[in-house]
């Protein structure tokens, strides 16, 4: 085991002695090892169909450091065939459903105990509605403003000229403003697992008049968040309540590592047809912890309501096969160059032992696949997300209908008040990459969900990754010229505040020559000039610094920070929407950009470095 692995399980795999609910399997020596658990169900997918690469994982060294690699092989290896990727998704379910124990008063057992296991206790249900009437109409906010009817459908026609979406995400949006009585999904419960996540389609849906049944841990301050929300809304509130109280938040919420049984029996007493919605998030190993807890939550309830449909955002920072149309977008991009970046682009490939300013594919891929995986999202976070994308590949050949979209990045709350996160995000659009406001996330990826419920799940395609890729708001990571790995180190140079004023100044114009732009100022500016033009560089304002941290729940391993760890609701282990879908998940303020994104900025520094 290399050093690194070992700081890793004393920070975060050690066994705490109040673990209880899904927890990791315990070794010899006690601890519960996540980079085990990681590399062997990375191993036990890729075994059906590529045994080379399942070796490959099995010996891996260095899994926090060399995760990448297989989580790729993953994608890959699947692309040979449909069956293949059905039978990667199968084989890493099941092994994660073998490996994942359950902690409870009596000793551990296996996670697929949880499909018939007894609740402990019962959730009675509180119902708020909203005093509102219901939108009639699909609104999208876009920088301080609400677009409606043509100005939705200009907007949306921008961004596929951009890049930023795929035409069939603006083809289902647009089929949604053409049928307004979608949206209150009528005879339906969305069951949104993490209520108080900053990405997750609560607000929307209650703004529309639907029934939404929510789940979040319980946090009297969240819960009231959250009531305030339905009261402006127009539609009803389901939540669990340990009993009927004067002040429902005081009583609302379930955790769904250690209440799978009393979720399932709630959820299953529910009136109308239920949308499951995975929104879920949290720190570290415990982010693979709640999302087994969320399958097992999944099968369970799959076993006594068939019917029952799937919704899913998945992160962007992911791995992805991606159309003919988005590689050809991609090369087009790269040959447009400027003379100056061309020129440029050579010196800091070698600078940077060819790590900087990769092309985006192979030309001509059909499919491409897009690599936007960051390295210090972890392969917790990454196996949490994956553990999705197989269920939702499951539950389609079962017949099932499933909502999952991948969503823009997003300039979170979690986002901006890291330093190093928000100076990349600051400098994306330099290179072909758009990042939302939340508020425009939220209400685009609400809408994709209402429009897959009243479509099947939108259409039917031959192989997985077509169901994956299709109506992908990415913010143009598919349609870059650039693997993202490669560009957006220099992203967060470009990005970073401006200096203090005994600073001397620096330079930037040899950077941004190399990539035939200046600096910006806003994170969700038009990418027009990102790789064509060359200006003088303007100053960015001063990131806010980080709200301090409070501890919570099971030592050493929840945390709760300001607003959240991932996507803006308090540091929740069912709270905040993946951190996929607002950008990579918190990590230390004011990190490195070589350590934040995987990769060696010193030709940028050099770049930058005073004259």
């Amino acid at each position: 085991m290399t050093s690194s692995e070992q700081s890793d399980q004393q920070q975060s795999e050690q066994q705490q002695p109040d673990q209880r609910g899904v927890v990791f399997p315990a070794g010899p020596d006690g601890r519960r090892s996540t980079a085990a658990v990681g590399r062997a169900v990375i191993a036990d997918a890729l075994r059906p169909v590529d045994p080379t690469g399942a070796r490959a994982a099995e010996h891996e060294t260095n899994w926090r450091g060399g995760y990448l690699t297989h989580l790729r092989r993953t994608v890959e290896a699947g692309l040979a065939s449909p069956a293949a990727a059905r039978a990667i998704a199968g084989a890493g379910l099941d092994s994660l459903h073998t490996r994942m124990r359950v902690a409870g008063p009596d000793g551990e057992v296996a996670l697929g105990s949880l499909r018939t296991a007894s609740p402990r206790r019962s959730l009675t249900t509180v119902e708020v509605r909203g005093e509102a009437p219901p939108e009639q109409e699909l609104t999208l906010p876009w920088r301080g403003e609400r677009l409606r009817g043509d100005d939705v459908r200009r907007r949306l026609d921008a961004w596929v000229g951009a890049g930023m979406v795929e035409p069939s995400c603006a083809d289902a949006v647009r089929a949604v403003l053409d049928h307004p009585e979608w949206l209150a999904l009528h005879g339906r419960t969305v069951v949104v697992l993490g209520a108080g996540a900053e990405m997750g389609p609560l607000p929307a849906l209650l703004r529309w008049g639907a029934r939404v049944a929510a789940v979040d841990l319980p946090r009297v301050e969240l819960w009231r968040r959250v009531l305030e929300t339905t009261r402006r809304g127009a539609g009803t509130l389901l939540l669990p309540a340990r009993r009927d109280h004067a002040d429902p938040a005081a009583e609302a919420g379930a955790d769904l590592v250690a209440e799978v049984p009393e979720v399932a029996e709630w959820l299953l007493g529910l009136p109308g047809g239920l949308v499951l919605g995975n929104y879920v998030y949290a720190d570290g190993a415990t982010n693979v912890r709640v999302s087994a807890a969320v399958d097992a939550l999944t099968v369970r309830l799959q076993q006594q309501r068939p019917d029952l449909a799937l919704a899913f955002l998945a992160t962007p920072t992911d791995v992805f096969a991606v159309p003919r149309d988005a590689v050809a977008a991609s090369a087009a991009a790269y040959a447009d160059r400027s003379r100056t970046a061309k020129l440029l682009g050579r010196p800091l490939r070698t600078l940077s032992a060819g790590r900087l300013l990769q092309r985006n594919y192979v030309p001509g891929a059909d499919p491409g696949v897009n690599d936007s995986l960051v390295p210090q999202q972890g392969p917790n976070y990454a196996l949490a997300k994956r553990v999705q994308r197989w269920r939702a590949t499951v539950a389609r050949t079962d017949g099932a209908t499933v909502s999952l979209n991948v969503a823009p990045p997003t300039r979170t709350r979690s986002v901006v008040k890291n330093r190093a996160l928000a100076a990349a995000y600051a400098g994306a659009h330099r290179f072909g990459v758009e990042v939302f406001e939340p508020a425009t996330s939220n209400v685009l990826m609400a809408a994709l969900l209402v429009h897959d419920l009243h479509t099947g799940g939108g259409p039917a395609h031959a192989h997985p990754w077509q169901d994956e890729a299709h109506a992908a708001a990415h913010g143009g990571l598919w349609r870059a010229p650039y693997a993202p790995r490669s560009a957006l180190g220099l992203a967060a140079v470009l990005g970073s505040p401006a200096p203090a004023a005994d600073v001397p100044p620096r330079s930037s114009g040899a950077l941004a020559r190399a990539t035939g732009s200046s600096r910006g100022t806003s994170c969700t500016e038009s990418p027009g000039d990102s790789l064509h033009e060359i200006a003088d560089p303007h100053p960015v304002p001063p990131i806010p610094a980080p709200r301090p941290g409070r501890s919570w729940g099971t030592a050493g391993e929840r945390r709760e920070n300001g607003e959240g760890a991932g996507q803006g609701t308090p540091g929740s282990r069912v709270g905040a929407a993946s951190g996929s879908v607002g950008g990579p998940p918190r990590c230390t303020a004011g990190a490195p950009a070589d350590r934040l994104l995987g990769m060696d900025t010193t030709a940028a520094q050099q770049a930058r470095a005073p004259r």
